[in-house]
């Protein structure tokens, strides 16, 4: 309150009322006017006071006695005078006639037409018991508010005859019948002087000392607030206040007013909005073994804007509290995080409030970070997860015990004897995971001997992840990332391709990358995962996949990931579940041209090949592979199968078992192939079967073609059948020679000796013969030709001779001499006599035969035609 008001009264005398009750008066409205005014949008609420009109009616007698002895005293009485005095007796009469037979009128229309407006409320000061208020109203009767005329006309009378009251000091007492009248405060109220005709207007202004009940009664209310079970809540006052008017006492009057509040009228939390928060390590002193140490810990700094929307004004103290997390013990309900305190706050009539606040957090109790029973997430993860997603996790405060000076020690008590659920609002961490990406990428095919449960049941990838996470503007303290663990869904094209799920922390580490003037700061985070199961969801986006990266294009995957984070701070371990974040993963083609092109680069050289059974229509053959891989992938093959075609006929199935594919030069791959085409093909594929084998013996340019099927591999057959719409064609490979196990190849036109099936032949002129040198690439397996039927020709078209033998020829392994074999010769023909010619020489001929081979129990008629064969010519 102003210095300069301390000497004037809380109210105006009388007339001061009177006079600016009547400028503010509006006869005309009075009738209709509202039953409250409202100012600022703040509710008022309704009293009553009982009005006693004795003392006016006293007044008047005394008057009209005093006016009687006068004119006793005057001779000669006019007519008027005699009328004037018997119309003031008759007016004398009505007065006391209305005093004995109307006073519960006047009250009644009290209790109907009384408002009350406040206008400021403001805590003056705290006292050791309370708190010294400042309350400021306006106080008027508005007759429109009393409905029977009857009531209001008497009403109207008696408070014009009375114009003002007066009451004594006096206090107030509050109750909750709710709660068994349970008396929850008093309040003490000095003089109030207040005018009480119609329509006046009377300004009130005044301290008053309000002292709250205990605080275990206050607790009990206070709790059912903050849980919501409080719907209505009845308030009634208790006031014995003494009344006068002018000199005459009017006796003490009992009000009782009552108030009910409901629904938006029972007030709530107000809301909040934090505008500032930093989150730092701090140096904290700590006692121990009668010493002072220096422990770091960490320090939270907020600022936070309240919404008020209420006449008040006060200066809170400064509060220290507790912040606590819902535990998951019921016997423990709580844990407790952090200290907190906040600065003096100033709060003004409906101005929002800022807070600035600051935190300590020592240590992370140990069960804070235990997993709940039933499930793995500690009560920690529970707070850290709903912030991180964007929820409101809840922390609970409690008022400390170990207070601040300048708090009462009521306010100390009740403060710490109710624990206040405070929402938190959580942030939207959704772009936190800048990049996610993928780095020596390495694919592996499933086990097919694991458990179909398993994850190596899957088809399994390797490499190194890379998360480039942006760091919170309000996170500057060290995080040292130690572990990772992504789930993540792989997409092509807005299509989900198949998930990515591990089970196991994987090791990782990180470095931070400080902000710059275009970016925030940065946590880089590395990770090597290992065998990471991947599970196809959708065939036919996997069928695009491959096919985009088999033929040479190469695509750009989608990752969708969650990434659960450990990391280490000053104050311990801490893991931050599911953070979302989304990159991309390049996925290049094998060399140039996808893997048609790399398959140029791949150089297979098959050696060492054995017959390891044989059937009536079937061989099964094992050999050894030297090639190079051209592609930046590796591979496991723990099995593999792979139908052999010709001429789109199934002709045969290779298997690769237990095999570790490298980047560059690959030796020694162990491939076992079954030639079966009448059992595996169609009708077309043993005659196929027959020309490939014709083709490659005569030295052409032979090609197979490769494709996958549903048993391709064992536990992934829908995996096989998607990769069997890509067959995929390659160049047979020509076969070594025992004496050269490089499978050294050569491009030149011409064929090297050593790689051809027939490596030369020597003619006999006279004894009519002929030998030849033979390769046999089969390395323990004897080869049987049954049957011959063969010609040899000069410049490719002039007969020389022809062989027509029926005796079974024994070819041994490698290089091997026949037997002479029976020549007719052509002595008409050009080509005879260039034999003849190359006596004691040499000359390149070629040749067509009929042959019909054996291994084993497997038989098949064969053709051959060759070129460039040399042959020498001996007498």
């Amino acid at each position: 309150m102003p210095a300069d008001d301390s000497s004037r009264p809380l109210l105006g005398d009388s007339e001061e009322v009177a006079h600016r009750a009547s400028e503010e008066r509006c006869e005309e409205d009075g009738e209709n006017a509202p039953l409250l005014l409202h100012g600022h949008g703040t509710p008022r609420y309704d009293g009553e006071e009982d009005l006693a009109p004795l003392s006016p009616a006293s007044t008047s007698l005394r008057s009209i006695q005093s006016s009687d002895s006068n004119a006793s005293a005057t001779k000669g009485k006019s007519w008027a005078t005699i009328t004037a005095i018997t119309g003031l007796s008759v007016s004398i009469l009505l007065i006391i006639s209305l005093l004995f037979f109307a006073p519960a009128a006047v009250e009644e229309y009290s209790k109907q037409t009384m408002v009350i407006d406040p206008t400021g409320l403001s805590i003056d000061s705290f006292t050791s018991t309370g708190v010294r208020a400042r309350v400021q109203a306006d106080f008027q009767l508005d007759a429109a508010k009393c409905k029977n005329s009857a009531i209001r006309t008497l009403g109207r009378l008696g408070t014009y005859i009375a114009h003002t009251v007066e009451s004594e000091e006096t206090e107030v007492k509050v109750y909750l019948p709710e709660y068994d009248n349970l008396l929850i405060g008093t309040a003490t109220v000095p003089k109030v002087h207040a005018s009480i005709r119609n329509g006046e207007v009377t300004h009130l202004d005044f301290l008053t000392d309000v002292k709250p009940a205990e605080t275990t009664d206050l607790q009990l209310i206070v709790n059912d607030w903050l849980s919501g079970r409080m719907t209505q809540l009845t308030v009634r006052g208790m006031i014995d206040v003494p009344l006068k008017s002018g000199f005459f006492r009017l006796g003490n009057k009992t009000i009782s007013p009552t108030i009910v509040l409901e629904g938006h009228n029972i007030p709530n939390i107000p809301s909040y909005n934090i505008t500032h928060i930093n989150i730092e390590e701090t140096n904290l002193m700590q006692a121990r073994s009668r010493k002072a140490i220096i422990k770091r810990g960490m320090r939270a700094d907020a600022t936070l804007v309240v919404d008020n929307h209420y006449p008040i004004s006060l200066s809170i103290p400064p509060l220290q509290f507790d912040i606590l997390v819902q535990n998951c013990d019921v016997v423990e309900p709580y844990i407790m995080l952090a200290e907190a305190s906040t600065d003096r706050i100033d709060v003004q009539p409906e101005s929002d409030i800022e807070v600035h606040a600051g935190g300590i957090i020592r240590e992370l109790p140990n069960s804070l970070t235990k997993p709940c029973p039933s499930t793995t997430l500690s009560p920690l993860d529970v707070l850290v997860g709903e912030y991180m997603h964007g929820k409101d996790a809840t922390i609970y405060v409690k008022g400390s015990k170990n207070s601040s000076p300048e708090t009462p020690t009521w306010i100390s008590d009740l403060a710490a004897a109710i624990t206040v659920p405070v929402p938190f609002p959580g942030r939207n961490f959704d772009g936190l995971v800048k990049n996610f990406t993928f780095a020596d990428v390495h694919f592996g095919l499933p086990d097919p001997f694991a458990d179909p449960r398993s994850p190596e049941s899957n088809p399994q990838i390797s490499g190194t992840i890379v998360v480039m996470a942006n760091l919170p503007k309000e996170v500057n303290f060290a995080i040292n990332v130690t572990n990772v663990r992504p789930t993540a869904d792989i997409f092509y094209k807005d299509k989900k391709l198949g998930v990515m799920d591990l089970k196991e922390w994987q090791k990782a580490q990180s470095e931070r990358i400080d902000a710059t003037d275009d970016e925030d700061a940065l946590l880089k985070i590395q990770s090597k995962i290992k065998d990471a199961p991947i599970n196809i969801t959708d065939q036919r986006v996997f069928q695009d996949v491959a096919q985009k990266i088999l033929f040479g294009e190469g695509v750009t995957l989608e990752v969708r990931a969650l990434v659960d984070v450990e990391a280490e701070t000053v104050l311990g371990s801490l893991v931050i579940r599911e953070l979302p974040g989304e990159g991309s993963v390049p996925v290049k083609a094998p060399g140039n041209g996808g893997l048609k092109g790399a398959l140029g680069g791949i150089n297979p050289q098959v050696f060492d090949l054995k017959i390891l059974d044989t059937g009536k229509t079937s061989l099964t053959l094992e050999g050894k592979v030297n090639f190079t891989n051209p592609t930046n992938y590796t591979a496991t093959i723990p099995s593999f199968n792979i139908h052999i075609l010709s001429n789109d006929s199934i002709i045969g199935l290779a298997t690769v078992s237990n095999a570790e594919v490298t980047l560059g030069n690959n030796t020694n791959l162990a491939v076992r192939v079954l030639w079966d085409p009448a059992t595996l093909g169609d009708a077309n594929s043993s005659a196929n079967a027959r020309n490939l084998i014709s083709q490659y013996i005569s030295g052409w340019n032979t090609t197979i073609t490769f494709q996958t099927y549903d048993g391709s591999i064992p536990l992934q057959p829908a995996l096989g059948e998607s990769l069997s719409k890509f067959p995929i064609e390659m160049e047979i490979p020509r076969l070594s020679s025992p004496h050269n196990g490089s499978g050294d190849d050569d491009d030149d036109e011409d064929t090297p000796d050593h790689l051809r099936f027939i490596q030369g032949a020597t003619f006999h002129i006279f004894s009519s013969s002929a030998s030849f040198t033979i390769f046999s690439p089969l390395k323990d397996t004897h080869i049987f030709i049954e049957t011959t039927n063969a010609t040899a020709f000069y410049n490719h078209t002039e007969p020389v001779g022809t062989i027509v033998y029926d005796l079974p020829l024994e070819i041994p392994p490698g290089l091997s001499e026949t037997p002479n074999l029976p020549v007719e010769w052509d002595p008409e023909s050009v080509g005879y006599d260039r034999i003849r010619e190359a006596l004691g020489g040499g000359l390149k001929l070629s040749a067509k035969a009929e042959v019909e081979v054996r291994l084993g129990k497997w038989k098949e008629k064969l053709w051959f035609e060759g070129e460039g064969i040399g042959a020498k010519v001996r007498l």
